[in-house]
């Protein structure tokens, strides 16, 4: 397929507000390429190579992709430097100065989608000497041929940056209206929960193509990640009994990170509930499962916890948050900061799927197969009861022994991949923060000149983002004294998409969790609210975009925001 047809369909894409309309134009062209052998193509509609289980990044900069840009159109790199400030969006900027290419070659040649894959996904093979060259050589060879639009989302696509406005629903949907029976709401949660399971849209566009029996028939692979299920939250211990019924199982609810882990073939795989692989992050989880779990496949649900190896006291997330995204001293961090891996759910084992199977049964099969050992790996702490004094017992106890609260689960559940479900609920004291991202920060002055100190955050409505205020203190002027200002400038300088005096635009990957008093109605944000005295509580490198906080979340604490005023 040319690429300049999936680039008409960015257009298309990227001037239509409506996420229906939006729907409408992917779901055209999927149509178009229902027939085509390679359905990959579907990650380059958004803006992607991989699958999203794969996260590894393409890993090039504005500065590389300036130089490319230059390379292939004549036009010098301070030009380049100096309208991409003026129009902020460098995609933009190719897009222009490829109209007036300087100069043009013999080997330039109609670009295709085919091509494009090829040359992007050599990209991330690149490595030792000479790496900058080739990758020069890839991105210029196809900026060379590109016209004026192909480069623009060349460059987006390059940056990870393809403001088009399509997120996970809409490539569902699209799916749907493409393959199956858009008035049929049943072909929907078929598309969603074979996307739950694999996370891998190109399977499950294969798989629709082939009609609804084929989308019945995916199961959980293993050796790859899928969406964790996930909580709403419990008002009080009487709201969950009503909810999920009586008995109820009770289990602490950990102030870790989540780790899903996956062994197939006598491979180990750890993953981060936002996909990411930390095997070689935390060798000695890896040993432990080795040497503690009975079984040549499964996939398990847990949260790694962290411990002072000194006092043996949990430590909060915090703690260990540092080790996720370590890639030397692992050896070094591992005895620093040990982590014990608290096991609570099983989700395959032996060539089945369990997620159909109750609740209780799992944990059964848990308790045979594992050999706990403490500060190693151990089962949840675990209570089921259907009396609210002893719940709230529990309750009490795990808050004192420095855990964020608890879970209540109804004993005969399923466990569905990706979905927040009434039959899981989640209790912690009642406290006032979001989990937010960053899309924009400001240069400090003064003792704070050089750092990014005030963060612009936004929540989620569907495939956009919408901004819900400003927040610049709770981190602290030292590194040594915890999450500093120095260290989110490290997080957040290689990210900057744009500048614009003091003020810089990020690519929205860091999410912190932000405290705060109230939320009121506000006209300055795209969100239509802002918080009143937000402060940065923690960063969350175990969070992605997908995890943070919903319009719909905001407009119902805000309620409660203004519940709480008018009493």
């Amino acid at each position: 397929m040319k690429y300049l047809e999936l680039c008409r369909t960015y257009e298309e894409l990227e001037a239509s507000p409506s996420r229906l309309k939006k729907t409408e134009i992917l779901a055209n062209f999927l149509k178009k390429t229902k027939n085509e052998k390679n359905k990959e193509i579907i990650y380059l509609a958004q803006g992607k190579i991989l699958p999203d289980y794969d996260t590894r990044e393409i890993g090039i900069s504005s500065q590389l992709a300036i130089k490319a840009l230059s390379r292939a159109t004549g036009v010098s790199d301070k030009d380049i430097v100096r309208l991409w400030k003026k129009i902020g969006d460098l995609g933009r900027v190719a897009e222009q100065v490829a109209s007036k290419k300087k100069q043009s070659s013999l080997f330039s040649k109609e670009l295709t989608t085919e091509k494009v894959f090829e040359n992007l996904k050599k990209l991330l093979t690149l490595e030792g000497k000479g790496t900058v060259d080739k990758k020069m050589g890839l991105i210029s060879e196809l900026l060379t041929s590109a016209s004026g639009i192909e480069a623009k989302y060349l460059i987006r696509t390059l940056l990870q940056d393809l403001r088009i406005g399509v997120g996970e629903g809409v490539v569902r949907d699209s799916i749907v209206w493409a393959c199956l029976n858009k008035e049929n709401k049943e072909e929907f949660n078929l598309v969603q929960e074979a996307y739950d399971k694999t996370t891998d849209f190109a399977l499950v566009f294969e798989k629709a193509c082939r009609g609804k029996k084929a989308l019945e028939s995916v199961e959980l692979i293993p050796g790859h990640p899928l969406k964790v299920m996930l909580a709403p939250k419990a008002e009080s211990i009487s709201d969950a009994f009503e909810r999920v019924g009586k008995p109820a199982v009770f289990e602490y609810k950990y102030d870790g990170f989540r780790m899903l882990i996956n062994k197939h073939d006598n491979e180990i795989k750890i993953f981060t509930r936002r996909l990411e692989q930390v095997t070689n992050q935390f060798p000695e989880v890896v040993s432990y499962i080795r040497k503690s779990i009975k079984g040549s496949s499964f996939i398990l649900d847990s949260e790694a916890v962290g411990y002072n190896p000194k006092t043996k006291k949990y430590t909060p997330f915090q703690e260990i948050s540092q080790r996720i995204k370590r890639k030397y001293d692992i050896e070094r961090m591992g005895k620093e900061l040990p982590v014990e891996l608290n096991v609570f759910d099983i989700l395959y084992y032996e060539g089945k799927s369990l997620l159909q199977k109750p609740f209780i049964e799992r944990r059964k099969l848990l308790e045979k197969i594992i050999h706990p050992e403490k500060y190693k790996i151990v089962l949840a702490k675990q209570l089921i009861t259907d009396n609210e004094k002893q719940a709230e017992k529990f309750y009490k106890q795990a808050l004192e022994e420095g855990e964020e609260g608890v879970m209540i689960k109804a004993l005969n559940a399923p466990y569905k991949p990706g979905a927040r479900v009434g039959h899981m609920l989640k209790l912690k004291p009642a406290s006032d923060e979001l989990d937010l991202v960053i899309v924009k920060a400001e240069y400090g002055t003064g003792k704070r000149g050089g750092w990014l100190t005030s963060y612009t955050v936004a929540c989620r409505k569907e495939g956009k983002l919408l901004e819900i205020g400003k927040v610049s203190t709770g981190l602290k002027e030292k590194s040594s004294e915890g999450a500093s200002f120095e260290e989110m400038t490290k997080k957040l300088k290689p990210l900057i998409t744009s500048e614009k005096g003091r003020e810089v635009s990020v690519k929205p990957e860091i999410v912190i969790e932000v405290g705060y008093q109230d939320i009121q109605k506000s006209p300055s944000y795209s969100s239509g609210f802002a918080l009143r005295f937000p402060r940065v509580k923690r960063i969350r490198p175990d969070r992605s975009v997908k995890d943070i906080a919903t319009i719909e979340e905001i407009e119902r604490e805000s309620e409660k925001s203004w519940k709480w005023r008018v009493v």
